[in-house]
């Protein structure tokens, strides 16, 4: 549940603003909060009744490399090698320029949030990495909800203003083709030195889906219903450059049994749980990158598999309180109860994991070679949540420079626009690794504040 922000109306829309910010998720409280501390008088319109975006949906954690937590908890990471996976996950598609702005001011993102009260002092592992460098708050609360609510609580308490039910129809500019303000609602104009789009991505857009990835058209989506692709579509009408449109994420683990898709985060994987297919058997390293895990299970022939965990992780992973309170997770007082519960051979599966349980005792999973989020399985109960990949990221998005400016598509800058989080393109190659996109909307939503005051002050 979001922190109950004082949202406003339209009414009390002022003709005039330093900044306005197209979005409510992340990226744009980030972006508020810090070009307030600059000095910027800035206002968040929200087309949606609800805040937060789909940033409330995120699960795992917020990547950062040679933060203070790893420094308190003695995991000694770097940089580089933080880059060089990352990369690497991303299929060497990445933007290299914005990911050494990405790896390098992660852990500045850690501070600052820290230095807002806000403290994410645990730490977890996600697909593609080799470190535990995934943030999270020690309650082991889901990231994105827990982030929302703190920042929405800071937005109000220095009264930046939040306008719902303002979708941005139109970006305003002026006889030299700078951007001056929004029209809202087709009719409503305010003028803005500058504009920032956190307008996430289009994974919800159907009509998106099927013209860059057709393929795609009939999966189910882990987005919000407001992840349409307003941002590109704004930025697109001023001439802004556009790319990689076609790169979109399955994300592995689905829970889409019901009307409603509901992302199980990897931070279940992370911390010991194992896949099998509808046999019993393990089929994958469940922490390769998401692209390779999707694909895994899509080979299997029902297209579909189970998260296996015992009461361990659910110890450890506090978002499965919520699955199971939603009926999502599927219970065994026994290995034998679980497996007649879900339907997979009794002995297939408790020679499974006695066969994981051995390679965790020995640190050698000479089936899969996973050697990362490793623990034995053997404290009833047991759970099973179904699974099965959905749309979950678009990576590509509106071309920008690290300082979040958009490039036209002549290569130069439209002046005062700015786009950061999702809607931004270029930073994750082809794969998102887990854990990144939360950073990005720290890092990156910090930036657009910053670079909307150096044009501003």
């Amino acid at each position: 549940m979001a922190y109950k922000f004082p949202t406003q109306t339209l009414d009390n829309l002022k003709k005039d603003y330093d900044a306005i910010i197209v979005g409510s998720g992340g990226t744009g409280l980030a972006a508020a909060i810090q070009a307030q501390q600059y000095g910027l008088n800035v206002a968040i319109l929200e087309k949606n009744n609800f805040l937060g975006g789909n940033t409330m949906r995120a699960s795992s954690g917020m990547n950062a490399a040679e933060s203070i937590v790893q420094a308190r908890l003695g995991v000694n990471d770097s940089m580089q090698k933080f880059y060089d996976e990352t990369l690497k996950g991303g299929g060497y598609m990445n933007d290299r320029e914005m990911l050494h702005y990405f790896v390098e001011h992660a852990p500045l993102a850690i501070a600052w949030l820290e230095d807002l009260g806000i403290k994410v002092d645990d730490l977890t592992i996600t697909g593609g990495m080799s470190k535990k460098r995934t943030h999270r708050p020690s309650s082991m609360a889901p990231i994105g909800a827990f982030l929302v609510n703190n920042l929405l609580k800071i937005a109000d308490e220095k009264n930046i203003p939040i306008f719902t039910g303002a979708k941005v129809t139109e970006l305003l500019q002026d006889a030299d083709k700078k951007i001056n303000g929004v029209e809202i609602n087709n009719d409503l104009k305010v003028n803005a030195k500058a504009v920032l789009l956190a307008t996430g991505g289009f994974g919800a857009s159907k009509d998106l889906i099927a013209k860059y990835r057709p393929d795609l058209r009939d999966y189910k989506t882990t987005n919000q219903a407001g992840a349409t692709g307003d941002g590109l579509k704004l930025a697109d009408k001023v001439g802004a450059q556009l790319e990689q449109l076609e790169l979109v994420q399955v994300h592995p683990t689905v829970q889409q049994d019901t009307d409603h898709a509901y992302l199980i985060g990897e931070a279940v994987r992370g911390e010991g749980a194992i896949l099998v297919d509808h046999q019993g058997k393990r089929f994958v390293n469940e922490l390769n990158t998401r692209k390779v895990v999707s694909n895994a299970i899509t080979n299997t022939p029902e297209h579909s598999a189970f998260l296996i965990f015992d009461q361990g992780v659910r110890d450890r992973v506090k978002a499965i309180e919520f699955y199971d309170s939603i009926h999502l997770v599927i219970h065994g007082s026994t290995i034998e109860e679980l497996a007649e519960s879900i339907n997979v051979p009794v002995a297939t599966l408790e020679q499974t994991l006695n066969t994981w349980n051995q390679a965790v005792e020995k640190h050698d999973d000479t089936e899969f070679n996973r050697s990362t989020g490793m623990a034995s399985l053997d404290h009833a109960p047991y759970y099973a949540i179904h699974i099965a990949p959905a749309i979950h990221y678009t990576m590509g998005g509106i071309h920008i420079a690290p300082d979040t400016r958009v490039y036209d598509t002549n290569g130069n800058f439209i002046h005062g626009l700015y786009a950061a989080g999702e809607v931004s393109g270029g930073l994750h190659g082809n794969n998102r690794i887990g854990g990144n996109s939360i950073a990005e909307t720290i890092i990156f939503g910090r930036e657009a504040g910053k670079a909307m005051a150096n044009l501003i002050k």
